[in-house]
């Protein structure tokens, strides 16, 4: 059995600390490296996925947009005011949205209005929120309700 050895000269607990402390650092590194290289090589084979009312998931090169008829968009009120997502929800129907459709949120506290989006749906929700005068726009990173599972964006009507 060995035992410990005393430090013959004077024990530097900076030096230790330091030394520790690099050693932290050069492995959160790696960890957030590989991290890292996971969600580029991720984002790679993902690829724009294929146009068309559902996405199969199959990469292909065209990254035209879903024509918004064919983009369903579930529009709610999350402001309080009577009206504000079968406002919304009409407007978008005259610019080509055939799929808007408008309900109440569970909250109606929110101070600005938003778009959430589902993977792959980023460019539609940029176009929908140039269209209704949105400056946010977000991933949709909860549920909806089930009869709403088929929808791919969300507008939200804030105050």
């Amino acid at each position: 059995m060995e035992h410990a050895h005393p430090v013959n000269g004077p024990f530097s607990w900076r030096g230790a600390a330091l030394a520790v402390a690099l050693v932290g650092v050069v492995v959160l590194a790696g960890f957030g490296g590989m991290a890292l290289l996971h969600h580029l090589s991720a984002r790679a084979t993902s690829g724009r996925l294929t146009t068309g009312h559902a996405r199969t998931g199959k990469a292909a090169a065209d990254t035209r947009l879903v024509p918004r008829s064919r983009t369903f968009v579930l529009v709610l009120n999350g402001n309080g005011f009577n009206g504000a997502a079968g406002n919304l929800a009409t407007r978008l129907a005259g610019l080509g949205y055939a799929h808007a459709i408008p309900t109440d949120a569970p909250n109606t506290a929110y101070a600005v209005s938003l778009v959430l989006f589902r993977p792959g749906w980023e460019n539609e929700a940029k176009r929908l929120a140039k269209d209704a005068h949105i400056a946010a726009i977000a991933p949709l990173d909860g549920r909806v309700a089930r009869e709403y599972a088929h929808v791919q964006l969300v507008a939200i009507v804030g105050g």
